[in-house]
C-alpha cells in the first residue's frame, strides 16, 4: 500500500485502486457566545463609560469564566442585588447563592471591590478628610451602599484630620448593627486619633436617620468629650443617597 498526497493506493489483482482522502474534520464553529464577548470587548476598547452596568458586569464575568454564556449570570446577579454597586458590596456567600457564581467568580468580584475601596482610602489619606467631603461620601457609598446588612464603621482621624484607619466596628441585621460608644473611644485612643467620623448603612435604601441613630450618635459624642476626641459627623448611607446628621442639625 502506498500513500500519496493524502490518498490511499491499493494493488488488487494488478490494478490500482485509489481511495479518496477522508474529508478533513471541519473546524468547530465559534459559538454566538464568543462573538458576543468579542463585540463587548470592541465596544469597551472604544469607550468604557458607554457600556451600561450589565455589559460591564458581563466583561468582568468573562475574565473569570472564559467559556459559556455569561449574560444569564449577569442578569441573575443584577436581579438578585439590584445594582453593580450592590453586587460588589455583597458578601462572598451571598454572591454564591446566584446560579453560575462559584467561589472563583465571587472572589474576583470581591477583589475588585476591595481594590476600589483601597483607592478611595488612598485618596483620603492625601488630604484632610473634612475638606474632601465629596471623596468621603463616594468612598462611604462604595463601601456600604450595597451591603445587605447594617454595618457600623468608624473613620479615625489625626490632628490634621487625615485618615489613620477605617474600621468596621459592628455588623448586624437588616435594620440594626450593635454600637458600643466606649469601644469606639477605646480604639480611638489606641490609634492616637483626635477625631472620628461615624458611618453606617441602611439596607432598605433610605438614608434618613432614625431616632436610634441620633441617640447613638449623641452617646458617642458624650463618650468622646472628656477625652477631647471630636465626632465630626455621622453619615448614613443608602442606595438612594447619603445623609449627614451634622448637616441636619441632629447633634
Amino acid at each position: 500500500m502506498l500513500r500519496e498526497q493524502g490518498a490511499f493506493h491499493f494493488q488488487i489483482d494488478g490494478a490500482t485502486v485509489v481511495e479518496p482522502p477522508r474529508a478533513r474534520a471541519r473546524a468547530k464553529p465559534k459559538s454566538h457566545h464568543d462573538g458576543h464577548r468579542g463585540r463587548l470587548r470592541a465596544r469597551a476598547a472604544i469607550s468604557f463609560p458607554a457600556l451600561p452596568d450589565y455589559e460591564l458586569l458581563e466583561l468582568l464575568l468573562a475574565r473569570s469564566l472564559p467559556r459559556g454564556d455569561i449574560k444569564p449570570i449577569a442578569k441573575a446577579l443584577l436581579s438578585r442585588f439590584g445594582s453593580l454597586a450592590a453586587i460588589l458590596g455583597a458578601g462572598m456567600e451571598e454572591l454564591r447563592t446566584v446560579a453560575g457564581v462559584g467561589a472563583g467568580v465571587a472572589l474576583d468580584l470581591k477583589l475588585l471591590h476591595e481594590a476600589t475601596l483601597r483607592m478611595g482610602r488612598g485618596e483620603m489619606r492625601k488630604r484632610a478628610v473634612i475638606t474632601s467631603w465629596t471623596a468621603l461620601l463616594a468612598y462611604a457609598k462604595a463601601a456600604m451602599a450595597g451591603a445587605p446588612r447594617e454595618q457600623f464603621r468608624v473613620l479615625f482621624l489625626d490632628k490634621k484630620n487625615q485618615l489613620i484607619a477605617d474600621e468596621v466596628m459592628g455588623e448586624g441585621t437588616v435594620d440594626h448593627a450593635p454600637v458600643y460608644p466606649r469601644e469606639v473611644m477605646r480604639r480611638a485612643l489606641e490609634l492616637s486619633a483626635s477625631a472620628v467620623i461615624l458611618a453606617h448603612n441602611h439596607p432598605s435604601g433610605d438614608p434618613t436617620p432614625s431616632t436610634a441613630d441620633v441617640e447613638m450618635t449623641r452617646q458617642v459624642v458624650d463618650a468622646g468629650r472628656p477625652l477631647r476626641i471630636t465626632v465630626h459627623d455621622h453619615i448614613v448611607v443608602g442606595r438612594d443617597g447619603v445623609a449627614s446628621l451634622k448637616a441636619l442639625g441632629l447633634f
